[in-house]
């Protein structure tokens, strides 16, 4: 007997229903990854068409000539302080409202609530001027140091909720123990809190990668634009180039997928951290 046969029907068509939505999901990328292989020739032939041999000279005129191998590293240079930065200090704000009391703690966790809703378009004219005024224009610090600001809400919040769902006995224990805040927090929370921090990483990546509009207006000098930024420009040099076009947007969203890939188990055990506990 064979085991779709054990397979409940309702089970079978969840299943089924699933497995369309990941190929209606993953279809677009696979149509990108096969456009950005062909020549100009290969892609009026149709988008299914297979070319007759790949074209990765594609990515070689993108990396290049599209300067997207000063957008690649620019974008690491911001995403690495940005995440680090974020987390760090989300975790010791997010310590502070889980477990500490101070006054108006309720008030000022209600201000981050706010500030996490507020959207970039409604400070970005301030910002700008704000930074000029530090002459911050068109440096690293004009990207890094806004979105560390804006990153902070959510870790806070992220990190406080997940910091509530740690088992009480524990940190309990460790207070009648007589061990101060700082040990609890290096030596009892943090390692507890690996995966939900690796998810608020991840999370805070892939923001802080897809960022456009703090570069476009604080940055016009091509020596600092980010992939996303780099990518709106590749557009107006690259219009009727097809192929190489969608390379540079394969080189933009792989780092992506392949972050995603490789710490996958650790997000979905962020998420799911806590929900028995």
């Amino acid at each position: 007997m064979s085991r779709s046969s054990n397979i409940p029907a309702a089970a079978l068509s969840f299943r089924i229903i699933l497995w369309l939505l990941a190929f209606v999901t993953i279809t677009p990328f696979l149509l990108l990854l096969l456009t950005s292989i062909k020549s100009k020739a290969d892609v009026l032939k149709g988008a299914f068409a297979l070319p007759a041999y790949p074209h990765f000279e594609n990515y070689v005129d993108a990396w290049s000539a599209g300067h997207f191998n000063i957008y690649f590293w620019n974008s690491i240079i911001v995403v690495i302080p940005v995440v680090a930065a974020s987390v760090f200090l989300g975790l010791l704000t997010g310590f502070a409202f889980a477990y500490l009391s101070f006054p108006l703690r309720r008030t000022l966790f209600g201000i981050l609530t706010i500030g996490m809703m507020v959207p970039a378009e409604a400070f970005i004219i301030p910002l700008y001027y704000e930074m000029r005024y530090l002459g911050l224009i068109n440096t690293y610090a004009a990207v890094i140091v806004p979105q560390i600001a804006m990153s902070i809400p959510f870790s806070t919040i992220f990190l406080a909720s997940a910091m509530q769902q740690l088992p009480d006995e524990i940190l309990e224990a460790a207070v009648l123990d007589g061990a101060g805040r700082f040990y609890i927090l290096r030596k009892i929370v943090i390692p507890l809190m690996v995966p939900a921090m690796s998810t608020l990483a991840l999370f805070l990546f892939i923001w802080t990668w897809n960022e456009f509009l703090i570069p476009f207006i604080l940055v016009n000098d091509d020596a600092y634009r980010t992939l996303p930024l780099g990518m709106l420009f590749f557009q107006g040099r690259y219009t009727v180039n097809t192929p190489v076009l969608t390379a540079g947007a394969v080189i933009v969203i792989a780092p992506l997928i392949l972050t995603y890939l490789v710490f996958q188990r650790r997000f979905i055990a962020g998420l799911t951290a806590g929900a028995t506990k």
